[in-house]
């Protein structure tokens, strides 16, 4: 049966289901002893009663933390992710820190580095950095695979000495987009000049990769009329997108994986900068990691796939009654195969499976899934939270390593404790 290209192992699994025990069990001191007050403090401000996307916009704060906070992010930007639009953005109207009066407040709970991540986050035209200066100058899908590719080799060539400077085109794209010196910004309400180095640029990609991820779904697919999953932001069907819509995964996933391509390119070449260069005011204490999605950020899922694989697996999950056990698994197949990047697929097969009592396979796709829910750090299908498709995943996988699954309607109601 179809699986991801990547087989999970045992070990990874548990060091993955280790470092996200604490936020499912909500011991967040565990994870930073500050982290408990910090939020108290986000919800004295209002945090908890502002709509966002999603849900509240204290939600979306953690769980871009946690996204962050298991991606192996530094500490000062994971708090910039908790207070990442805390003094508003160019995208959204959520001011819960006054920006002239309220820095002194914020850089005394997180410290100097991340308010000035936060504070540059909340200034910058986001949508004219992200999209305009970085995701479409790489509108040639077959470039950026050869870039990637191309990117890793040269990486590997430098690291044994070899330094191919002046014939390598992805650099010299990448450089042209992306100087070593960084780049120039207006600020969004003053039109100021705003530096930006080249790691707070890659940093507030990766942060976005974190965002979209969290918060993008069906309703803004409608919002922007993103039928061809490409997540151009050029449509407005303001007056049709009735929130929350119908709660269906989004066209997304096209749109992050280019962005996470663009990041490693961006990450290879401060790589290989900071092999033959010792220039300084580069912001170089700031750690550049690398997602674990997406085979850490080198693939490319095309439009295509990505919305075949959606389809499929919304009417795989939906038309039970229509399909049966047989069909609906013939459609989630199908769905892995075209997207296997996302987790929810492979745990609603784990499931069909069990019910036909095909334990090992239903193993090997639980445990697939929950790799992948793990190293998202958030669901794709949003319908459940993350916390209840990881619990969920884990009973599938538990009960398919004991060769057994309720056979009543109570016995599945009966299911939850995960030993």
């Amino acid at each position: 049966m179809p699986s991801s290209t990547s087989e999970p192992q045992p070990d990874h699994l548990q060091t993955l289901l280790q470092s996200a025990r604490p936020f499912l069990r909500g011991q967040l001191e565990n994870v930073d002893d500050r982290l408990p007050s910090l939020i108290a403090v986000l919800k004295s401000v209002g945090a908890g009663e502002c709509w966002h996307k999603h849900g509240s916009f204290l939600d979306h704060l953690i769980d871009i933390y946690r996204i962050l906070k298991l991606w192996g992010a530094p500490d000062a930007v994971c708090l910039c992710g908790l207070f990442h639009s805390a003094y508003s953005n160019s995208y959204v109207n959520l001011a819960i820190f006054d920006p002239s009066t309220g820095r002194d407040v914020v850089r005394r709970h997180v410290g100097d580095a991340a308010e000035r991540l936060i504070h540059l986050f909340c200034v910058v035209p986001r949508q004219k950095l992200i999209h305009d200066d970085l995701l479409f100058r790489y509108s040639d899908e077959s470039e950026l695979v050869q870039h990637v590719n191309d990117s890793e080799k040269s990486l590997i060539n430098a690291r044994k000495g070899v330094f191919e400077l002046e014939d390598e085109e992805w650099r010299r794209k990448i450089q042209s987009i992306l100087p070593a010196e960084g780049i120039v910004m207006k600020h969004i309400k003053t039109g100021e000049d705003v530096n930006l180095s080249r790691r707070v640029v890659a940093t507030f990609l990766l942060m976005t990769i974190a965002d979209f991820s969290d918060q993008l779904f069906s309703f803004q697919d409608v919002l922007f009329d993103n039928s061809d999953g490409m997540l151009k932001f050029s449509g407005n069907d303001w007056a049709t997108a009735l929130w929350p819509g119908d709660g269906k995964p989004g066209l997304w996933m096209t749109s992050i994986s280019r962005m996470g391509a663009i990041y490693t390119l961006i990450v290879r070449e401060e790589q290989l900068y900071s092999l033959y260069s010792t220039s300084s005011n580069r912001d170089e204490e700031i750690e550049l990691v690398t997602p674990p999605i997406l085979q850490n950020c080198t693939k490319i899922l095309t439009a295509k796939d990505q919305i075949e694989a959606r389809d499929l697996y919304w009417e795989g999950v939906c038309e039970m009654s229509k399909r049966g056990l047989e069909g609906c698994a013939e459609l989630l197949e199908g769905s892995v195969v075209r997207n296997s990047f996302v987790g929810e697929p492979h745990v609603v097969l784990g499931q069909i499976y069990l019910s036909q009592g095909r334990f090992e396979e239903a193993e090997k796709e639980a445990e697939q899934g929950l790799r992948l829910l793990l190293e998202w750090g958030s669901p794709w299908d949003k319908r459940m939270s993350w916390e209840g498709w990881v619990s969920w995943c884990r009973v599938l996988v538990m009960k398919a390593k004991e060769r057994s699954w309720p056979q009543t309607s109570w016995g599945i109601l009966n299911l939850g404790l995960v030993r």
